[in-house]
């Protein structure tokens, strides 16, 4: 099996952790949170997505992607994440763009290394790592506010 292979098998699975909670979800969910001052769950469904256009685009160096990441540039859930059609298509739209770039990586295309403000000096495969975990974290979060908030 490839280091391409074998890496997007890991995304796609610990990408699981989001996926399964989308079918869950309604409109109402969209706005519900933990705190008055923290972030929504269409707020990180959003983010998500953003992050994943990120990845695609700063990462691999896709520059047919075009992004504005507003969850990232705001850094606070302005409230304006409330249509689940929209924020299921863009989260379907990110993880269709990354994955289409992921499939394009070489072996050695795994360890070269990029810059990023967000994370420093990593090789590709080092760097996936983050997109990894990121999904994985706010799914987690997403399942605690569709529990717990209001």
């Amino acid at each position: 099996m490839s280091t391409t292979t074998s890496l997007l098998a890991l995304w796609k699975e610990a990408r699981t952790r989001f996926l399964n909670q989308l079918n869950q979800l309604n409109e109402d969910d969209l706005q519900k949170k933990i705190a008055p001052n923290s972030n929504s769950i269409g707020f990180l469904m959003r983010h998500i997505g953003d992050v994943e256009l990120l990845f695609a685009k700063n990462v691999f160096g896709d520059s047919t992607v075009s992004v504005i990441a507003k969850t990232v540039i705001e850094q606070k859930d302005s409230g304006e994440w409330t249509n689940l059609n929209e924020l299921t298509a863009y989260t379907k739209k990110s993880f269709q763009t990354l994955e289409a770039i992921i499939m394009k990586q070489s072996e050695e295309n795994w360890s070269e290394t990029i810059v990023t403000k967000e994370f420093g000096t990593k090789t590709k495969a080092e760097a996936f790592g983050r997109i990894i975990s990121h999904t994985t974290y706010h799914a987690g979060q997403l399942a605690l506010i569709k529990k717990y908030g209001n």
